[in-house]
């Protein structure tokens, strides 16, 4: 008997978009176990810590029974690797991404030859949405509520209102 595909979401979600929440939601609906992976970001700045950053990714997902949220550092591969990952879960919003995208996941085929890269498109409504955009459209005192769930807009404009 085979193991049920487990896929891996890897990323900062600094914070986490309804992008993000729409790619969640794809990759439920494709495998039964996926696990959102939380960078700690040694190679960025985040806004958010990394215990915010999974708080806010864990009230996310929390109506998907088959999804875990989990921190990282290091290697990706690493990660997957030990949590017996099949399928690593990236999204794509435009032909900007498609480029960094393909060579992230050429590298990681290198890597982790028996792990698959699933890209997953978000909704049109989504496609645009940057967790570097959101950060910045905060910062400068803008509405967000159009690109991230009630409870991020709110630890956002905290983190924004501290900051400031």
């Amino acid at each position: 008997m085979s193991q049920p595909v487990i896929a891996v979401y890897p990323g900062t979600f600094d914070p986490m978009t309804l992008g993000h929440e729409d790619v969640v939601r794809r990759a439920v609906a494709l495998f039964p176990r996926v696990v959102v992976a939380v960078a700690a970001g040694h190679h960025k700045k985040t806004l958010f810590s990394l215990a915010e950053r999974i708080e806010m990714v864990r009230e996310a997902v929390a109506r998907y029974p088959q999804v875990e949220v989990e921190s990282f550092s290091g290697l990706l591969r690493d990660f997957v690797v030990e949590r017996g990952g099949k399928a690593m879960v990236r999204g794509l919003r435009a032909v900007t991404d498609f480029d960094y995208e393909f060579q992230l996941a050429g590298m990681n085929r290198s890597l982790m030859p028996d792990v698959e890269t699933v890209f997953l498109t978000p909704s049109d409504k989504y496609q645009f949405i940057s967790s570097t955009f959101v950060r910045e459209i905060a910062a400068l005192g803008g509405e967000v509520g159009k690109f991230v769930s009630l409870p991020v807009q709110e630890r956002l404009t905290a983190k924004v209102r501290s900051l400031g």
